[in-house]
């Protein structure tokens, strides 16, 4: 059966009344209700038996395990069930109410974000309700019948059609499984110790969705070690993506309080926790314009010992700020005196192409980029295919993040090249036009492990001080001639400092005639020294009886003067003036001398060229596509003829046929 065309039919009952994006507000929580109703209904009886003489929400949970067989973290206090509200049309949002109500708080927590009670009196206003419970009554969404990962494939289903048809921000829903299955691949494959029997292991997610990432990576360590411990903790903004990503949590047997509603840039859930393993997909090129006040206020009152220590990018794109967030949930490692207690936290965040590079030397963005490649944080980063996201084409990047690399990844930084690995897809869903085989997984995977890059052109392996560089200010003399020809004196009396001496009609004219006289005689010739010409024009202004400060004057004189190469250096305290129009910046690798540099790529070209050191900038960036661009020669002119002779002797032959 397909479940998840099945639940989506109710759209059917829905078209006409509501708009095709309202659909979601009625089918998810519909569909969350019918799967907590399954779930719960072959120990409903012993849980009511196990419950009586209690309040709704004092009931203790632990003696609902034990007394009624029941693993779960919440309950069901109502005689009713989703087939018997069905089968009562009379009394039918009554029942459905008072259904709802009787489930412990922290399932009503997930209605209540849904604001259910509006959509069971907007379905009875409109006559609807009891089409919509018969349908949902008769799909049996029971574990037994639908796993685990079957229910996350339909939650995923349906919130796609649902954000295409609200036009949502892209890639903010959720992100594919099979691109989830790579990230908790990579994130896996050197955890030796994840096959100890009964390790425990945390995985967090700061913008869960509705836990998809959550859901695959409880997935893949229980198929590597069925003992294990796995917590999974997650925060959500969207209401709606919470309220399913719990339902999804809740029904795992997960601790109800894993899951957290809010905005993890401003009000951040599990402040005084870190986790093994971090996964995030953050929204694409998303501004951070609504969280700028807190985001900025912990930057500069707590620094490094907050989240945003290393620099904030600009406003218009959060994405580094979720990478130094998830940084900061990983565990640290720390040692004792038998070895190391906890092992280091390892994370994969999927970003766009832009945090690789945006921000030159200096700006928000390379700081951060340099304080992880600093920290030796970056293990790797795998450059996907184009199409992979439902809702855009661009181009994305998983970054592997680890806390303590082993012996050999020390120091270095992984490039997978994996942009032409991926299947075309028989049908695209929405932008989604490619998808990655298992076997293309399994290969990627293996890139990343092998960490060798000497048979494989998809893989190389660089010294992390490669991504990081110096920016120079390389500065050239100002070399200016001073006189009192046309276009100077034409400058200086447009000038605003000439405009501010406010002479009279008298003064004006007196200055005028004599820079006039200036410009027609031979001391009006390009070539004077500064010193000639500034006590010619104090006493064109000392005859026109206009006074003038030194400071004033000095700016005057400074219109007067005119670039030349063939000229002296203009120098102040016996240094060179540096000349602001030939100032130029040079990107220096971090290894290398900037003098060396300078002697080498510079002085060749303009001797007369020095360096501003108070200037200098560190930077970082990764050029991930430079690294695996193959030059491929331009076809030759003769090839190109030949075609172009060809296509044309075609065209005539067809001409020919027509006229004939």
């Amino acid at each position: 059966m397909n479940y998840s065309q099945f639940i989506w039919n109710v759209a059917d009952v829905l078209r006409g009344t509501y708009k095709q994006h309202q659909y979601g507000q009625i089918i998810l929580p519909f569909t969350v209700l019918a799967r907590i109703d399954a779930v719960l209904e072959p120990t409903k009886q012993a849980v009511l038996k196990a419950a009586e003489g209690y309040e709704l929400d004092a009931v203790p949970t632990a003696m609902l395990a034990a007394r009624a067989d029941h693993h779960y973290s919440f309950y069901n206090l109502s005689q009713h069930n989703l087939k018997t509200v069905a089968n009562d049309p009379d009394t039918l949002e009554q029942n459905l109410r008072s259904y709802i109500n009787k489930f412990s708080e922290n399932v009503r927590d997930i209605f209540e974000k849904y604001k259910f009670e509006d959509t069971i009196a907007d379905l009875a206003a409109n006559n609807l309700l009891f089409q919509v419970i018969q349908h949902f009554a008769k799909v049996n969404l029971h574990p037994d019948n639908v796993s685990n990962e079957q229910m996350g494939n339909i939650f995923e289903e349906l919130i796609r059609k649902f954000a295409e048809a609200s036009n949502e921000t892209a890639g903010e829903h959720f992100t594919p499984r099979e691109v989830i299955e790579l990230m908790v691949n990579l994130l896996l494959a050197d955890d030796e110790d994840l096959r100890t029997d009964y390790i425990a292991r945390s995985v967090y997610d700061p913008t869960a969705g509705t836990g998809g990432m959550l859901s695959v990576a409880d997935d893949k360590i229980h198929q590597l070690n069925p003992t294990a411990d796995v917590s999974l903790l997650g925060q959500e903004l969207n209401p709606e993506s919470y309220a399913i990503c719990k339902a999804d949590m809740v029904v795992k047997g997960q601790d109800v309080d894993n899951i957290a509603l809010g905005n993890t840039l401003t009000d951040p859930a599990f402040e005084n926790r870190t986790f093994h393993y971090g996964l995030s997909n953050p929204p694409f090129g998303v501004d951070w314009k609504g969280s700028k006040a807190v985001v900025e206020a912990e930057h500069k009152n707590q620094g490094f010992t907050g989240r945003f220590g290393a620099g904030l990018p600009r406003v218009s794109d959060g994405s580094l700020l979720f990478l130094q967030h998830l940084i900061s949930k990983l565990n640290e490692p720390t040692v004792s005196a038998n070895g190391v207690a906890q092992v280091g936290g390892r994370g994969a965040i999927v970003l766009n192409g832009s945090p690789l590079f945006t921000g030159g030397a200096g700006s928000g963005e390379s700081n951060i980029r340099k304080w992880v490649l600093d920290n030796d944080y970056l293990e790797a980063i795998i450059g996907l295919p184009t199409d992979m996201f439902y809702n855009t084409g661009i181009s994305t990047y998983i970054w592997v993040l680890n806390k303590q690399k082993k012996a050999d990844r020390r120091g270095k930084v992984q490039l997978i090249d994996a942009t032409n690995m991926f299947e075309k897809m028989r049908k695209s869903v929405g932008s989604k036009r490619k998808r990655l085989s298992e076997s293309q997984i399994v290969e990627i995977t293996r890139l990343y492990a092998a960490f060798d890059a000497a048979d494989d052109k998809r893989s190389k392996v660089f010294d992390r001080e490669e991504f990081i560089y110096r920016t120079i200010t390389v500065e050239r003399p100002l070399r200016l001639t001073w006189g009192f020809t046309t276009e100077r004196v034409e400058s200086l009396l447009a000038s605003k400092e000439f405009g501010k001496l406010k002479l009279s009609e008298e003064q004006d004219a007196a200055v005028k005639a004599s820079l006039s006289v200036f410009v027609e005689s031979k001391a009006g010739v390009m070539g004077s020294s500064q010193a000639e010409v500034k006590d010619e024009l104090l006493k064109v202004f000392v005859d026109a009886g206009v006074p003038v400060k030194p400071a004033a004057l000095g700016k005057l004189v400074d219109e007067l003067a005119e670039r030349d190469e063939s000229a002296d250096v203009v120098t102040k305290a016996k240094k060179p003036v540096a000349d602001a129009s030939l100032r130029d910046t040079e990107n220096v690798p971090w290894d290398e001398d900037i003098h060396e540099y300078l002697e080498r790529e510079v002085k060749p070209f303009v001797p007369d060229a020095w360096i501003d050191e108070s200037k200098t900038k560190d930077g970082a960036e990764i050029p991930f596509t430079r690294h695996f661009y193959e030059y491929v020669p331009p076809r030759s002119l003769e090839e190109i003829d030949r075609d172009l002779n060809e296509v044309l002797g075609r065209i005539k032959k067809r001409l020919e046929e027509v006229q004939a």
